[in-house]
């Protein structure tokens, strides 16, 4: 897996959570949710599950690891700053839909998706689009792939940038 697509799914994760239970604090809630991958990545390398609650000295985030994170944290900051926005363009494409009535795993990742295509330049929006599409096949229900295709696609009809272009 690339580690983009590692880094979206990580901040679909974080987004699920924060939606479920919002933290006080952004900055340790964010720091724990790292601490906490990389302690279940360390386990599980070593052939067994984390002991949760015990408390273990981690070492250093890996090169691989910081890139990761290094991709996601915009994109968590960045939908957490305009989720209210994000979701009104949810309202606009998502026909016969309730925002709340959506599974929220696929709410997050049609967050994402469309906080790519509006603010981040870098990344193409059929990019943004076919990754969503794959993460709700893996995370969510046998039909949130094509849900979530349906809606993304509408609001790349009014992107007022090339589909496939990154700037």
């Amino acid at each position: 897996m690339g580690k983009r697509r590692e880094a979206r799914e990580r901040a679909i994760q974080f987004l699920f959570q924060h939606e479920i239970n919002p933290p006080e604090n952004l900055e340790d809630a964010l720091n724990h949710f790292w601490d906490s991958q990389r302690a279940s990545a360390i386990a599980e390398e070593r052939g067994g599950a984390a002991t949760w609650g015990q408390p273990t000295e981690l070492p250093p985030p890996s090169t691989e690891e910081a890139t990761v994170r290094i991709f996601a944290d915009p994109l968590i900051r960045g939908v957490l700053e305009r989720r209210d926005d994000l979701d009104a363009t949810i309202k606009k494409y998502a026909l016969n839909w309730d925002l709340h009535r959506m599974a929220a795993v696929d709410r997050n990742i049609l967050r994402l998706a469309i906080f790519e295509m509006f603010h981040r330049d870098d990344i193409p929006p059929v990019v943004s689009i076919n990754e969503a599409v794959d993460i709700a096949k893996r995370f969510s229900t046998q039909d949130s792939g094509k849900f979530v295709n349906g809606i993304l696609d509408r609001v790349k009809g009014d992107l007022m940038r090339p589909a496939r272009d990154a700037k």
